[in-house]
């Protein structure tokens, strides 16, 4: 018996490891965005953007990420995971470079399109790579790896945030950036697990539509991500219009927000193994739909951030959780995270506009009612996130035939 167990221990030793390495790249892959976030200012001065002119420029990452993202499954199928993470996420970080030596509008259209192609292919490797990590383990652990996603980007917003205090030409924060995070990058993929596809399994599609399970998760998931970019993109313009706050007050708002989200994500998986998925999705839907309650009925600066508050603590774990439901809801696993994926990104692109047509029309807090009735959809929506009967906690089956991957640790 004690042989067995240490036998046992030996060969979880490798994927442990390897939940570790997909963390960091989760990080790392954060840390780009939120680099790239504080320099935005700096590019729209340079190149002298309009308003209109920035946010056109800006929903270019999410047209290439929507674009891109079918191909990752193939990429992986071709290359191996390990090597195609490595690959796509070196173009991510690499990438990082180019956006401030935009010489204008259209370049810098054409730059962010490549940028969001790349953020989303290796979105989507990290994605499913994390799912069969947990499927290994037996246990949640999507929303730990979305958490470090979080605080990546909060590291990268005070690097930078620190460069622009300092007044530093974005062109070289940015390349500095870039080369750190692409060696870390490559470092940390060293040791992530090398799932390589078996000589008779056929390729993915180039490019085909997300199969129907994917389809109703992503629904899901499309609720949470257009509270989440609202309430990223707005909350502070909120503040500021409807409940004249000074702009200090008005940022701090959105701060809490993003910290609330990644603190509930790293304390998601607990959560989701006492509770279970549907129970968490559902009891975190109510606290948004709360939050945005509180947020459209406020009559003060502090019930509005403590609704936004509750709405990115409800919101916060259900990306990954969907991410997890594709992976396990079909025989091809990269192909249902990509149409998660990609139902996801599109609903960022969507909600700031959505959230700007509706407050020209209307009003912002009109706007958010809208942010709350999404918010009540995951009460309705939480059961497709199910784990089936059979599975334990994370998802896999307890006997799940080996054949189907073949995967080489290091």
């Amino acid at each position: 018996m004690g042989r067995l167990k240490e036998t046992g221990a030996s060969e979880m030793r490798p994927v442990r490891r390897a939940r570790v390495a997909v963390a960091a790249v989760f990080a790392v892959h954060g840390a780009v965005t939120g680099n790239f976030a504080t320099r935005i200012p700096w590019i729209q001065e340079r190149l002298d953007l309009s308003a209109g002119q920035l946010g056109l420029a800006l929903a270019f990452p999410a047209i290439g990420a929507s674009l891109a993202m079918p191909l990752a499954g193939r990429i992986s199928h071709r290359f191996g995971a390990r090597a195609a993470l490595r690959g796509l996420l070196a173009l991510w970080t690499a990438w990082l470079v180019m956006p401030p030596l935009a010489p204008g509008l259209v370049w810098l259209c054409g730059v962010l399109l490549v940028f969001g192609a790349t953020a989303g292919m290796s979105d989507v490797a990290m994605n499913a790579l994390g799912v069969e990590v947990e499927n290994r383990l037996g246990r949640s652990i999507m929303s730990g790896l979305h958490g470090m996603w979080s605080v990546g980007a909060l590291t990268g917003s005070a690097a930078g945030t620190v460069a622009a205090h300092a007044e530093a030409d974005a062109r070289l924060h940015l390349g500095i950036a870039a080369a750190v995070l692409t060696v870390l990058g490559a470092v940390v993929c060293h040791w992530v697990l090398d799932l390589r596809s078996t000589p008779e399994e056929h390729p993915p599609p180039r490019f085909a539509l997300p199969p129907r399970s994917a389809l109703i998760i992503g629904a899901v998931g499309f609720c949470a991500v257009f509270a989440e970019g609202a309430s990223l993109d707005w909350s502070a313009v909120y503040l500021r219009d409807v409940l004249d706050t000074s702009p200090g007050v008005a940022a701090a708002c959105t701060t809490a927000f993003s910290c609330t989200m990644a603190g509930a994500r790293l304390v998601g998986d607990a959560v989701v193994g006492r509770f279970g998925a549907v129970r968490t999705v559902r009891t975190g839907g109510v606290l948004a739909t709360a939050g945005g309650l509180l947020v459209v009925t406020a009559s003060t600066p502090a019930l509005a951030i403590a609704g936004f508050g509750l709405i990115g603590l409800g919101i916060a774990v259900v990306v990954p959780l969907a991410f997890a439901a594709a992976g396990r809801s079909g025989p091809a696993p990269s192909q249902a995270i990509a149409g998660v994926a990609t139902i996801t990104y599109t609903s960022g692109l969507i909600a700031p506009a959505a959230m700007g047509s509706i407050a020209d029309l209307t009003s912002l807090t009109i706007s958010f009612c809208l942010v709350t009735t999404l918010a009540l959809g995951l009460v309705a929506g939480a059961g497709v996130l199910r784990i089936p009967a059979g599975t334990d906690a994370a998802g896999s089956a307890p006997h799940s035939d080996p054949s189907t991957s073949r995967a080489s640790l290091p």
